[in-house]
């Protein structure tokens, strides 16, 4: 019996599980000794000892006998009771891209977006470290990564990156991912090193992917520091996170998740690029969505002010709102309240989203989103699992509903 049974649901955000030499197996030759070895510093049972050459001969070692014990016959006849109980590198097709057919069978999802676990924030931080060449390598790796993993299903939708740092190299790294079957552009939620995510040498970007109907998407991980790290200098010992370590998210930091994505938005709405590209769509995945009510009606009173004195916004054919409606859709956290959302916001701007198979996506998250949507009707809960995700995804959601 599948973990969701009669619905219909998609998943706007799962996850790969990227194993040590991901990255590197997946690069051009001349860049792999550049790209550094995935190291896990959350908690994980693979500690790391010893010089590189150890560390990596150690791990490749531990996850080839992990590898063996997936495909062991007493590791899968619990699968399906322990669909949801086995997190991160322990779920079936966490990281062994053959099992994952078998895991969206037992979950019982019709699709599942897919994004990676530990490159975000690398990817960021090479966009901002000053050798545009390695960044858009490392991009190019990662989606070789994520398009291998995702052709083993149709109903696995690979996200690919796309550094913004060099519009001319944005516009081409694009179109390479486009023609190479990307569901979805991720791009980081928060602003290029020397220039505004509106930038017109960047509509390129936006013109193929309004072209091709796939959605340009911002996922949680890839900003940076969200906040100053003295907000934890507080005379007590900083609290693990999720995982038992220290490189996610804890409560504090959590606070800021929804800034860069707020700014950029907004941005890229009052600079006219929405208005630009009516049909382009855009995810904003994993930053949660109970801010974005207060956030659109800051928006509004930002317009209010500002309207008279600036050009830009006269030039607007719509509310800044509107454009939201039109064209932008969010992932709830499971701890939200989305029948609060769907009552100040609209039923048109959030979708269904499990995390799979991370330890934040919890064990239970359609039976969190069901509760906390309480007597909705059947109307905004089609909407929630189904049309607003299959409307995001434009072309791929068109064949979904096919």
């Amino acid at each position: 019996m599948p973990y969701c049974e009669g619905r219909i649901v998609h998943d706007a955000d799962a996850h790969l599980m990227e194993t040590p030499t991901w990255l590197r197996d997946h690069a051009e030759a001349e860049y792999r000794d550049r790209l550094p070895l995935l190291r896990y510093t959350s908690g994980n049972e693979l500690r790391q000892t010893g010089s590189p050459e150890e560390q990596q001969r150690d791990l490749v070692a531990s996850f080839e006998r992990l590898q063996e014990r997936h495909g062991t016959e007493e590791y899968r006849s619990s699968e399906e009771a322990e669909i949801m109980q086995r997190k991160n590198f322990a779920a079936t097709g966490g990281f062994i891209a053959g099992d994952r057919p078998r895991a969206l069978d037992l979950l019982g999802f019709s699709s599942q977006l897919i994004f990676n676990t530990f490159h975000n924030g690398r990817l960021h931080n090479l966009e901002h470290a000053g050798d545009e060449e390695l960044a858009y390598a490392a991009a190019r790796a990662h989606n070789r990564g994520m398009l291998e993993f995702c052709s083993v299903d149709p109903r696995l939708l690979p996200s690919c990156y796309v550094p913004l740092v060099d519009p001319d190299r944005a516009v081409r790294a694009a179109g390479e991912a486009l023609a190479q079957g990307a569901a979805a552009l991720l791009v980081a939620s928060g602003c290029p090193p020397s220039f505004s995510p509106s930038h017109r040498d960047l509509f390129g970007v936006w013109a193929q992917a309004e072209e091709a109907g796939i959605p340009i998407v911002f996922h949680v991980g890839g900003t940076g520091d969200l906040i100053d790290p003295n907000y934890f200098v507080n005379g007590l010992p900083i609290p693990h996170d999720f995982h038992g370590g220290d490189e996610n998210f804890r409560s504090v930091d959590y606070m800021a998740i929804p800034g860069p994505p707020a700014q950029t938005l907004a941005t890229l709405i009052f600079d006219g690029v929405l208005e630009h590209f009516p049909d382009l769509r855009i995810g904003v995945i994993e930053q949660g969505a109970i801010w974005v009510p207060s956030w659109l009606r800051q928006m509004e009173s930002a317009f209010e002010a500002f309207h008279r004195h600036e050009e830009r916004l006269q030039a607007l054919s719509m509310r800044p709102s509107d454009y939201v409606h039109r064209q932008v859709r969010f992932t709830p956290y499971p701890t939200e309240d989305v029948g609060w959302i769907v009552e100040q916001g609209g039923s048109d701007l959030v979708m269904f989203s499990s995390d799979y198979p991370h330890v934040e996506g919890g064990r239970k998250p359609l039976e969190r989103f069901e509760a906390s949507l309480g007597d909705a009707g059947e109307e905004v809960r089609r909407r929630f699992y189904v049309d607003n995700f299959l409307f995001l995804m434009g072309a791929a959601g068109t064949q979904l509903a096919a």
